[in-house]
């Protein structure tokens, strides 16, 4: 290319001198760009992209091998800035971006956010809104949101939890469930299910309490078979208990495809890619699971619009979608999280966080948004706590919780 009485160069001599060059600005496209970068600009991006490395590996491009630094001006070019989608086209992965003002959206949001790599924000002193369009929250927020009891507090004032998980065939999920539950905190655990997995229950958690009883919040579908009849029926009990009674609800696993079409924002789902795409083709929108993964933020948000529910999407960045158009993007969970029953852990923990704040979620059903993002923060950072940058068992990793609450408390 060349013209204004600048010399020609040619693609592959830019190419070249870029790749050798320590530190390369990406700044081709800003934040009104809609698209990839076309023509020979796009061309650059790719053939760029290609001679550092694989696009999808977790740690491409981190600088620290051949080639330059690519940092980002605002945003890597092409990415959807308000969607964190990603275009059908080459966008240069950042090993660093600069962004000015405040993080936008396709910062946070998947899958775009894997391509911005470490964020800077420069603040501008500008006049932000009160709530943004997508938010992440950091360990001092979720330290505030946290129910610490006081010392006029009692195991009934402090959140009691009801469980329906579990079944013959996967035990072990209710052990995980309320092993979560009440290593997060919970004042009491109520479990009820077949009296086989309670045995388990009770043997792994002697603090739990099998049976019927009043309850802050319930946690419903862990290791749940719904061709179970018994304790299929337990679910959908309990679930118009909740909705009925105002009762927060997470519903998790077999209780996604027990829910009715109508919920509650106080009723949190927390299914991941394939089972949202599955919960929304039994309502009526044709979706795959690769179209929840090529864009989740539009596909949870389009869950909580037809339920009414809060809805926690499950992955690499957990994507959570509620009330009065909140939405969260929490980062924390290393790779090593992707291991059975780690989300029966999540789902423990984060129907502690609504049993201890059960009066606060529905008398603001945002909170019950936060609070979801503030699980995903505490799931992600328990693993390294109980193994820090390695392997780690969902048991672990409940066992990991109180050192993690109490990290976070401490500031």
């Amino acid at each position: 290319a060349g013209g204004d009485g600048l010399p020609p160069v040619w693609l592959g001599d830019a190419v070249a001198e870029a790749y050798a060059a320590d530190v390369v600005l990406d700044a081709v496209l800003g934040i009104g760009g809609r698209g990839a970068a076309r023509g020979v600009a796009g061309l650059l991006l790719g053939l760029l992209g290609d001679l550092l490395g694989d696009e999808d590996a977790p740690d491409a491009p981190g600088g620290t091998g051949a080639g330059p630094l690519v940092v980002a001006v605002d945003v890597p070019s092409g990415i959807g800035v308000d969607d964190g989608a990603l275009p059908d086209g080459p966008v240069l992965p950042a090993a660093v971006t600069v962004t000015f003002g405040a993080a936008k959206p396709g910062l946070l949001l998947p899958p775009a956010s894997r391509r911005a790599g470490r964020l800077h924000v420069v603040d501008l002193g500008l006049d932000l809104p009160e709530r943004p369009a997508a938010a992440r929250l950091a360990d001092a927020d979720v330290a505030a949101l946290w129910p610490v009891p006081g010392p006029e507090d009692h195991k009934y004032s402090r959140g009691v939890l009801g469980v329906v998980a579990g079944s013959p065939a996967y035990p072990g999920a209710a052990v995980l469930t309320v092993s979560a539950a009440v290593l997060a905190g919970a004042g009491m655990v109520r479990y009820r299910g077949p009296a086989p997995v309670a045995a388990a229950v009770l043997a792994a958690r002697p603090e739990v309490v099998v049976g019927k009883g009043r309850v802050q919040a319930w946690l419903l579908g862990p290791g749940v078979d719904p061709a179970h009849p018994k304790q299929a029926t337990r679910v959908r009990r309990a679930l118009d208990a909740a909705l009925t009674g105002g009762v927060p609800a997470v519903l998790d696993a077999g209780a996604l495809a027990l829910a009715p079409r109508d919920l509650a924002p106080w009723c949190v789902l927390t299914p991941h890619a394939g089972e949202l795409a599955t919960l929304l083709t039994r309502f009526g929108d044709q979706v795959e699971r690769a179209d929840v993964e090529a864009e989740p933020l539009r596909w949870a948000r389009r869950a909580h619009e037809v339920t009414g529910a809060t809805v926690l999407l499950k992955g690499s960045t957990t994507v959570v979608v509620g009330a009065g158009g909140a939405v969260y993007a929490q980062a924390e969970a290393p790779g090593w999280l992707a291991t059975a029953g780690s989300g029966d852990v999540l789902a423990g923990l984060l129907g502690t966080l609504l049993a201890g704040s059960a009066a606060d979620v529905l008398a603001d059903p945002p909170l019950a948004a936060a609070l979801a993002a503030g699980a995903a923060l505490v799931h992600g950072r328990a693993a390294s706590v109980a193994v820090p940058d390695g392997p780690v068992s969902a048991l672990a990793l409940a066992h990991a919780l109180p050192a993690t609450v109490a990290g976070l408390l401490r500031g």
